[in-house]
């Protein structure tokens, strides 16, 4: 066994890992369920399916009432977001809940629009996903100039000399995505965190894609804001906004007149969608176990949580290594994005490809026949299938690995995808 597979034997308990989520006993046309579709949202264990359900069925009521389920509402909330703070390591109050990654943008950006006007810019990436693009490009209308940074076509990396030269005296904020959900590569956002404050601009990170692959430290990165969205890491369909304290403080959100200007409650519209963040809490404390039963010395549940990242980060690199070094060897097929093993630290377990005489949808089909769950288009990263010039060829063909995925699942894809070609 090579010396990775057996790191990652030994560090992660993946039998017990594959037992908490019940949909991947799933089975298509009598074939296993091969669950690659984790960039556009995972599978969730069990715990997270009980906690909802238990939330329906005995506290299910809205806030700030004086009587017993409301006040389980309430408290349950606080966990939530007490919870989210160890899994970013901020505060409780540093923690905005909503539907989305996209609202939240949107809802942030409209307050930051309030300051801004002509002789103001803001950078962007042609790299990220669209929610943390358009948001910030639909504030050209108030006469703020938008500068967006290139990235490297060869091997789809952020071209950070561009991006520093976006960035002048006049840079009010810089949009920035830790990994991106097209073609994985991981970003240096703590550089770009560094060259924003320098310039006395905020940074605001999409973290969506990264979060189920490695450790997020907003205090580390010293960033303004984050975002990322719970269903991208084993939770339900939620979105979670980090925001230093001062910031949510000053800016003033768009709201109604009767919700509280506390923070962050003033930054959350309407009522919230109470049973999917009792399934926060059950996601964290997914990572929190995982991470404990990994080393189980640990401490606390930040520890715990750092852990977990531990354990799964070897198995994942080894799956890569593997899934790349396949798909390179299929005659006709272009990967996308980084390729080198000795790079693979600069990049997650997402991979996209093309392959000649095949669009990606005839591939997805195919795979999803014989029970390979992948993506084809260009997965809302309209910028980066633009650039390559493959939007009107139909996008890439997107394979995502995640932790409980197997070696023996990446074989059979392998095996899958050869056959497919071989047609």
């Amino acid at each position: 066994m090579p010396i990775a597979e057996q790191a990652a034997s030994t560090a992660l308990d993946l039998t017990w890992v594959r037992s908490q989520f019940p949909s991947l006993a799933q089975k298509v046309n009598g074939q296993p369920a091969v669950f690659l579709d984790g960039p556009g949202g995972t599978q969730v264990p069990q715990r997270v399916i009980d906690a909802i359900a238990d939330y329906l069925a005995r506290n299910n009521a809205n806030t700030g009432g004086a009587y017993h389920t409301s006040r389980n509402t309430d408290c349950m909330i606080a966990e939530a977001r007490a919870a989210m703070g160890d899994f970013l390591n901020c505060d409780a109050d540093e923690v905005v809940i909503g539907p989305n990654m996209t609202s939240l943008t949107y809802a942030m950006s409209r307050a930051l629009g309030r300051e801004l006007g002509p002789g103001d810019e803001i950078v962007l990436t042609l790299l990220d996903h669209d929610a943390n693009f358009s948001p910030w490009k639909a504030l050209e209308e108030k006469g703020v100039t938008i500068r967006t940074a290139n990235f490297n076509p060869a091997d789809c990396t952020l071209d950070m000399q561009d991006l520093a030269r976006k960035i002048t005296s006049h840079t009010r904020l810089v949009a920035v995505g830790y990994a991106s959900n097209a073609v994985g590569t991981i970003n240096n956002v703590a550089e770009v965190a560094r060259l924003a404050r320098q310039a006395g601009a905020l940074t605001y990170i999409d973290a969506v894609h990264y979060a189920p692959h490695g450790p997020i430290d907003v205090r580390k990165l010293d960033c303004d804001f984050l975002v990322c969205s719970t269903y991208k890491f084993f939770g339900p369909h939620m979105g979670v906004l980090y925001g230093k304290r001062e910031h949510l403080k000053r800016l003033q959100p768009y709201k109604v007149r009767p919700n509280t200007n506390n923070i962050p409650n003033c930054w959350e519209w309407g009522t919230l969608n109470h049973e999917c963040i009792a399934g926060i809490k059950a996601c964290v404390d997914y990572w929190e176990e995982l991470g404990r039963r990994a080393k189980p010395a640990v401490s606390s549940r930040r520890e715990a949580i750092l852990a977990a990242h531990e354990a799964i980060h070897p198995h994942e690199r080894a799956m890569t290594e593997k899934m790349i070094a396949g798909l390179l060897a299929i005659p006709g097929l272009e990967l996308y994005g980084i390729s080198d093993p000795r790079r693979f630290e600069n990049r997650c377990a997402t991979i996209v490809v093309r392959i000649e005489g095949h669009t990606p949808l005839e591939l997805a089909t195919k795979l999803g026949d014989r029970g390979f769950f992948t993506w084809d288009g260009n997965y809302y990263a309209l910028n980066v299938t633009e650039q390559l010039d493959v939007e009107r060829l139909g996008g890439f063909l997107r394979i995502g690995l995640v932790h409980y995925n197997t070696m023996g699942e990446v074989e059979r894809m392998l095996a899958a995808l050869r056959e497919i070609v071989g047609e």
